[in-house]
């Protein structure tokens, strides 16, 4: 079993090393390739007005100028391709912040695992709701890897994991959960560059606002490592039958 491992921080990043350096230990095989710098919040954004440059670093990384999902389609469909990879999951992470809720449509972290939905096995978005512990979230996915292997999931299952940012021991354990909502994020913070002219900044993400019992929002809370099921279609089932009217007129 091979995994491709990719992530929106940046090839350079402590949670990919992490990553890497765990399954190493665990026995895994495995093959890394990230953007080439931090690309987070670019969702599953394709790079097509320019080409695209593996870089070879000396950690057997390669990094390229492009997004996360770009790295995992370059991944699969060139750089990795044939038999002799024989790649049979994506693995996004280890994340630097949570992507609980909403976090999941901005995340160039899931975009990355999402990417790898067409593989045999359900690819794996795992995030540190932190900047600390990154060994306590390898520690979660190896010891998780073994029981998502003998699950029968549907197809183009992701897996999407939060990790709380305290030492190992201190995980009040594990609990599957159903997605979350924020409120509504803060306005951009108007703000003026050293030349005078007026820029916006992007405001942080807004509270839980849906984060009750069974959510991401609250097994983080109460401690607990998260572990949500999503997937890539985007039909609204219930409004089907309600929009089916206009077809009627």
């Amino acid at each position: 079993m091979a995994f491709l491992l990719s992530n929106d921080d940046g090839a350079h990043a402590p949670g990919l090393a992490q990553l890497a350096k765990s399954l190493t230990e665990a026995g895994y095989e495995h093959h890394v390739i990230a953007p080439d710098r931090d690309r987070s919040g670019v969702s599953n954004s394709l790079t097509l007005d320019r080409p695209l440059h593996p870089l070879y670093l000396d950690n057997g990384f390669i990094a390229i100028n492009g997004t996360p999902t770009d790295c995992v389609h370059l991944g699969l469909n060139a750089l990795y391709r044939g038999e002799e990879y024989s790649l049979d999951r994506v693995i996004a992470g280890i994340n630097s912040g949570a992507n609980l809720g909403d976090d999941v449509i901005y995340s160039g972290t899931v975009a990355a695992a999402m990417e790898g939905r067409f593989l045999d096995k359900a690819p794996i978005a795992i995030s540190l709701v932190g900047k600390t512990h990154f060994i306590t979230a390898a520690k979660v996915l190896v010891d998780l890897l073994p029981k998502i292997e003998a699950l029968s999931l549907p197809e183009r299952t992701i897996i999407n994991i939060n990790v709380p940012d305290v030492p190992y021991e201190q995980l009040k354990g594990f609990e599957v959960t159903r997605l979350g909502h924020r409120a509504r994020s803060d306005n951009p913070v108007l703000t003026t560059n050293p030349r005078g002219k007026e820029c916006y900044w992007i405001s942080a993400a807004g509270e839980g606002a849906d984060a009750g019992e069974g959510t991401d929002f609250h097994a983080i809370e109460q401690g607990k490592v998260s572990i949500t099921p999503i997937h890539a279609d985007m039909t609204h089932g219930n409004a089907l039958e309600c929009l089916s009217q206009l077809a009627h007129n």
